[in-house]
C-alpha cells in the first residue's frame, strides 16, 4: 500500500500544478495590464483567459495522447508543459507573447484532468480508490492556496516581481516531472495494448498478494467483449457517458467557479468593505482545503452517493440563504457564512467526488476518452458561466443568480437519488461490465 500511495501523490501533484497554475495569474494581473498598457477587453480575453482556453482545448484532446501514449508518458508530457508555460511566460516580454504560454500551460491542466484520475483508479485497490483519485481535488486546492501564499511573499520584491510571480511554478513542475519517471505504467493501461508480461510486473508492484492471474482474466475478458476502435458514443456506452455528462454539468450550474473568480466582488455586493471581502476570501480558500480533505476521509467509508447527498442539501440550503440575504438586504457577516457553508458542501460532496466518479465508470479501454468528455463539459462550462456573472449580476440581480443555483442543485439531489449509481469498492472491471448493461442499482 506505501508504494501505491507513493505514486497516488506523485501522480496527483498534476492536481497542485493546476492550481497553483490557474490562480497565480491573479498577483500578476494588474501589473501586467499597466506594464502594457492594454485595454480591459483586450487583457481580460487575452491576457488572462488565454490559459482558461488551453485548459479547454487540453481537455478536449488530452484523452488522445491518455490513451495512445499512456497514462505515465502524458503525465510527464503535462509536467514538461507546466515548466515550459512557467519559463515562457515569466521571460515574455509583450502580451500576446505572454498569453501563448499561458495557453500552454492550459494545455496542461485540461490534460491533467483526465491523466491523472485515470492513473491513480488504474493502480488504485477498490476499497481505497475514492480517496486516492480524491488526493487529485486536494492537491486542486493546497495549489491555489500556496499560489496565493507565494504571491503574497512575491509581491514588490523588485520592479518585475510579477515575473518572480509566474516564473516560481518552474521549480516544482520541474520536480514533478522528474518524479513521474519514478512510477510504473498503469497495468490496466498495458493489457489494453497486449503487453501482458509488462501488466504483470507493473500488478505484482503493486501488490505482492493480489490475485494477478483472476485480475488478468477479467481484464481479458472485458477486451474479448469489445470492438476494435469503438468509441464512448455507441449506445451500449450510453450510460455512463450520461452519467459523466451530468455530474460535470452539476458541477458547473453549483455556480462553484463562478463563485471562486468573482468571491470579492460578491461579498463587496453584499455590502462589505474592500479588505473585509479579502480576508473573507481568504477564509474561502482555507475552508475549500479543509473540507476537500475530509471528503478524501469520508468517500471509502460512506461511498460517492452519500457524500451527493449531503453536499446537494448543503449547496440548496446555502445557496438558497444567500439567495434571500441579497432579496431582503441582510447585511453584515451573513452572505460570508452562507458562502462558506456552500463552500463546505462543495468541497466535501461535488469537489472530492467528480474525479473520483468520472475515472471509475468507462471501461479501461475507453476511460480516457470516459475522462475527456467529462472533463470537456466541466470546462467548457467553467469557461461560459463565470464569463456571464458580472452582466447577470448587473441585469437580473445577484439573488436571482444564486436561486437558479439553487434550483439547479434540487436538479442534482434528484439525479442523485433516481440516476447515479454507488460505485465505492467494486473493481473497475466489474463498474465496466454492469454499467455498460446498466445493471448497476442505486
Amino acid at each position: 500500500m506505501k508504494k501505491i500511495l507513493i505514486w497516488s501523490i506523485t501522480a496527483a501533484l498534476a492536481g497542485f500544478l493546476f492550481g497553483f497554475d490557474t490562480v497565480v495569474i491573479s498577483g500578476a494581473d494588474k501589473k501586467l495590464q499597466a506594464l502594457w498598457q492594454t485595454s480591459d477587453a483586450f487583457h481580460g480575453m487575452v491576457v488572462i483567459s488565454m490559459a482558461l482556453w488551453g485548459t479547454v482545448v487540453g481537455a478536449i484532446l488530452g484523452g488522445i495522447p491518455t490513451n495512445r501514449l499512456g497514462r505515465k508518458k502524458t503525465l510527464i508530457w503535462i509536467g514538461v508543459l507546466y515548466t515550459i508555460s512557467a519559463v515562457g511566460s515569466s521571460l515574455a516580454n509583450d502580451p500576446v507573447t505572454f498569453a501563448f504560454f499561458r495557453f500552454i500551460g492550459g494545455l496542461g491542466v485540461g490534460a491533467s484532468t483526465i491523466a491523472a484520475p485515470a492513473y491513480i483508479s488504474e493502480i488504485a485497490p477498490a476499497k481505497d480508490r475514492g480517496k486516492l483519485v480524491g488526493l487529485y481535488q486536494f492537491n486542486i486546492v493546497f495549489g491555489i492556496l500556496i499560489a496565493f501564499f507565494s504571491n503574497y511573499l512575491l509581491n514588490g520584491i523588485g520592479p518585475n516581481d510579477w515575473r518572480w510571480m509566474i516564473g516560481v511554478e518552474a521549480i516544482p513542475a520541474a520536480i514533478y516531472t522528474l518524479f513521474v519517471f519514478g512510477v510504473p505504467k498503469s497495468p490496466r493501461w498495458l493489457l489494453t495494448k497486449g503487453r501482458k508480461e509488462e501488466a504483470r510486473v507493473v500488478l505484482q508492484q503493486i501488490n505482492p498478494n493480489m490475485d494477478v492471474a483472476h485480475l488478468m482474466v477479467e481484464i481479458d475478458e472485458e477486451m474479448r467483449a469489445t470492438i476494435p476502435g469503438e468509441n464512448i458514443f455507441l449506445k451500449k456506452y450510453r450510460f455512463p457517458l450520461i452519467l459523466a455528462f451530468l455530474i460535470a454539468f452539476f458541477n458547473q450550474f453549483s455556480g462553484i467557479n463562478a463563485f471562486l473568480y468573482y468571491a470579492p466582488r460578491i461579498f463587496e455586493e453584499a455590502g462589505l468593505g474592500e479588505s473585509t471581502a479579502l480576508l473573507s476570501s481568504i477564509g474561502i480558500g482555507i475552508t475549500n482545503m479543509l473540507f476537500t480533505l475530509l471528503g478524501v476521509f469520508l468517500i471509502d467509508r460512506f461511498g460517492r452517493k452519500q457524500l451527493m447527498y449531503a453536499g446537494s442539501i448543503g449547496y440548496i440550503i446555502s445557496l438558497s440563504l444567500v439567495a434571500c440575504a441579497f432579496f431582503f438586504g441582510w447585511q453584515g457577516m451573513a452572505v460570508p457564512a452562507f458562502l462558506f457553508l456552500f463552500i463546505a458542501a462543495h468541497a466535501a460532496g461535488q469537489g472530492t467526488v467528480i474525479w473520483v466518479f468520472i475515472s471509475e465508470i468507462f471501461p479501461n479501454h475507453l476511460r480516457g476518452s470516459g475522462q475527456s468528455f467529462g472533463s470537456s463539459v466541466h470546462w467548457v462550462l467553467a469557461a461560459i458561466i463565470p464569463s456571464l456573472v458580472p452582466v447577470l449580476f448587473a441585469t437580473i440581480g445577484a439573488g436571482t443568480v444564486f436561486a437558479f443555483f439553487a434550483f439547479m442543485m434540487v436538479l442534482q439531489l434528484l439525479f442523485v437519488i433516481f440516476v447515479m449509481p454507488e460505485t465505492k469498492g467494486i473493481s473497475l472491471e466489474e463498474l465496466g461490465k454492469s454499467l455498460t448493461r446498466s445493471k448497476i442499482k442505486n
